[in-house]
């Protein structure tokens, strides 16, 4: 059969379960699991991890590993069952009619081989096309993904390619063999908000051009929403809500899909008025699942008796098209009801400036060949001329994307860098030069950090309360290790963590409470200000309005200043007060929330916007997709650092853009850019998210 005869469902899986198995037990990852994916249709698994989302799509590649194996149901890839395939039909359809794409691009390059000789395998090894034809399709691709110099980017070897080339390419090997199925398993999770809208773009695009089936695996709703037609979402192995996007985002029947959309902040959020509302409870492990509804310990709906009896199925939803919920209330329950709020919460009053930096500067000086040291000397300028004051209460949000220098800014902060230039006050204390060794307990205590990764910040070998104690103790808190005990405890009390948990080591807690943890350890010296380093982004989103809640319940508390890092601008919009925007180490726009998410717009901060992915019908945004990728900071652009990449660089006269850095100009009301556009030209911006009511 050539690859155009079928014309069914290209991917069945019907009622499939997957199990692990170890010595002592079996662990079920998938029950019961059903969907299809028809030619040309994109289909999207969305759920938190650990639902098993990874463990279907290793399913469908038969690659489960020795200790996993398919228990029950089927896996039809155009109507023939792959479990009843040879190695060698396995081996022929992997890669040529079923590729994949995983989240982390270098897992799928050789670092040895340059990128021409492992794309033109694909179509060498599959179907047996000479060398040149091979080069000439590897060409074609790389073309189709819209890479810069094709013929370079064949010539480089996979570290010479920044991440968003690299998950182009690995898009370009996947797509070598015009596939009938493409397999995403979170593509774009480590790459910047503006180099996954060119390639959720580029996705959607070449799925159409080469009629291509896809299952996009996800647990970002608002890229599901952009790149698929039908969505199905997964709980603890299970799905439970299967159907359109517009049927499962605007008439969703089941609990678990109405709590993921309440803990994600849309357009409309309020951290005061309309606070995210976190899914109770933990996710269960696949050996602890409850009787009956898997989501019954944390539904708002549930009914002993009823929801924890025996096995529950899936029931069509009448009058839409295979829309299909697993819940026995799910006609009962009224799903416009209003959310029942918890009390509104009051923000404590903005008060005196804490921080402020003044023409802050930090410049590296790196080898021009950094692999062997010696040669000229190049100046990597991280932060320049950075000016900008925080208050007591205030959360003052710091966006940009990779290499923007908003960490190098953080590390500076913390004393783990001294400035080159320019001047940091904290309480009229200046400490740009003071490194961390050399400054006093307070000071250290006083500006505190909470990290990306809550993995990598705990000692694995230490008890988290022995962890916060060991922090206590070198703040100089308390007269004795009791008096240490006791403050450890009510810091558990204060994030939300059960006393008990004192007691346990990192590899006992999942990744949000460790992030907890870490949040404890920053507040146990009383900071004025924290540093929060993208401190959800590792996070399921229903623990991230948990965490992002508990980090403003503490700030309204403690009246701390919050420095939040991030390029989600979704949160950052929800709970900043002010919004500073970062490229190649300068401040393009700074402004109260409202005036940077409002036009006029800093042209960077305008693409940042349309870039970010919202899980709404009822947004109409306009597409602004950013050409090439972010300049280097030891060899940046003359003049404006963003006029290679700016569209409305042509509306200034005279070649302003490539000779000058702009100066900072201000608009109403402490609303400032810098930026060389007119106020005539600032004032015919256009918003970029919109209501489609509006």
């Amino acid at each position: 059969m050539t690859k155009s005869d079928y014309d069914g469902p290209v991917l069945e899986i019907d009622k499939l379960s997957i199990s692990f198995f170890t010595r002592l037990h079996e662990i079920p990852a998938v029950m019961d699991f059903s969907v299809s994916v028809q030619p040309g249709e994109a289909v999207g698994l969305v759920g938190e991890s650990g639902c098993g989302k990874s463990t279907v799509a290793l399913g469908v590649m038969q690659d489960l590993g020795v200790n996993g194996s398919v228990v029950g149901g089927t896996i039809k890839f155009k109507g023939r069952d792959l479990a009843e395939m040879s190695p060698d039909e396995l081996r022929d359809i992997r890669g040529n009619e079923i590729a994949m794409i995983y989240q982390e691009p270098m897992a799928s390059l050789n670092p040895a081989m340059r990128i021409g000789n492992q794309l033109m395998e694909v179509p060498m090894i599959h179907e047996g096309a000479s060398a040149e034809d091979a080069y000439q399709l590897a060409l074609e691709v790389v073309t189709d993904v819209k890479l810069p110099d094709p013929k370079r980017i064949l010539n480089s070897y996979p570290h010479q390619l920044s991440g968003g080339q690299q998950q182009r390419i690995v898009i370009a090997m996947a797509l070598m063999s015009k596939p009938a199925l493409l397999i995403l398993d979170e593509p774009t999770t480590a790459l910047d908000v503006t180099v996954e809208a060119g390639i959720v773009a580029l996705v959607r695009d070449l799925g159409k051009k080469y009629g291509t089936s896809m299952l996009f695996i996800s647990h970002n709703l608002g890229l599901i929403l952009e790149t698929c037609d039908r969505l199905c979402v997964m709980y603890s192995g299970e799905a439970v809500e299967r159907g359109s996007i517009k049927d499962v985002f605007d008439e969703m029947q089941h609990p678990y899909t109405q709590a993921l959309f309440r803990s994600i902040p849309l357009p409309g959020a309020d951290k005061n008025a309309r606070p995210l509302v976190a899914i109770p409870g933990n996710f269960p492990l696949p050996h602890e699942r409850p009787d009956g509804c898997n989501f019954g310990p944390r539904c708002d709906y549930f009914e002993p008796g009823r929801c924890n009896e025996g096995y529950i199925k899936m029931e069509p939803v009448k009058g839409n098209d295979r829309h299909e919920s697993r819940c026995l209330k799910f006609k009962e329950i009224d799903w416009n009801a209003p959310i029942t709020l918890a009390d509104k919460k009051e923000k404590a009053p903005i008060g005196d400036v804490v921080l402020k930096i003044d023409n802050l500067k930090k410049y590296y000086e790196v080898a021009a060949n950094a692999l062997f040291g010696g040669g000229n000397k190049k100046v990597v300028k991280a932060n320049e001329t950075l000016s900008f004051e925080a208050r007591e209460s205030e959360t003052l949000a710091i966006v940009g994307e990779s290499g923007c220098g908003k960490s190098t800014l953080a590390k500076v902060l913390m004393g783990l860098e001294t400035a080159t230039d320019g001047k940091i006050s904290l309480n009229n204390i200046e400490i740009q030069s003071t490194p961390i060794e050399e400054r006093d307990t307070k000071t250290i205590s006083s500006v505190q950090m909470v990290f990306q990764n809550p993995f990598d910040t705990l000692n694995p070998s230490m008890t988290v309360g022995r962890q916060i104690i060991r922090a206590l103790e070198i703040f100089g808190i308390g007269a004795n290790e009791a008096e240490r005990r006791e403050r450890m405890l009510h810091l558990l009390d204060l994030v939300k963590l059960p006393r008990a948990f004192g007691e346990r080591m990192p590899r006992q807690l999942s990744g949000g409470q460790k992030q907890r943890v870490g949040i404890a350890r920053a507040f146990a010296g009383d900071a004025q200000i924290v540093v929060a380093d993208e401190p959800v982004s590792a996070l399921d989103v229903s623990v991230q309005a948990a965490v992002t809640d508990l980090l403003m319940d503490i700030q309204r508390e403690n009246k701390t200043t919050l420095l939040f890092i991030s390029h989600d601008l979704s949160i950052v919009r929800y709970l900043s007060d002010r919004v500073l925007v970062m490229y190649l180490g300068h401040v393009v726009e700074m402004g109260t929330t409202d005036q940077v998410f409002s036009p006029p717009y800093h042209p960077y901060t305008e693409a940042l916007l349309s870039a970010v992915p919202i899980a709404d019908t009822s947004i109409i945004k306009k597409h602004i997709v950013l050409d090439g990728d972010i300049p280097s900071a030891m060899d940046p652009p003359s003049g404006c650092p963003f006029q290679t990449r700016c569209r409305w660089k042509d509306q200034v006269p005279g070649g302003l853009c490539d000779k000058d850095v702009p100066k900072v100009k201000y608009l109403e009301s402490g609303h400032q850019v810098k930026c060389h556009l007119s106020d005539d030209v600032l004032a015919t911006m256009e918003p970029v998210i919109k209501i489609a009511a509006e």
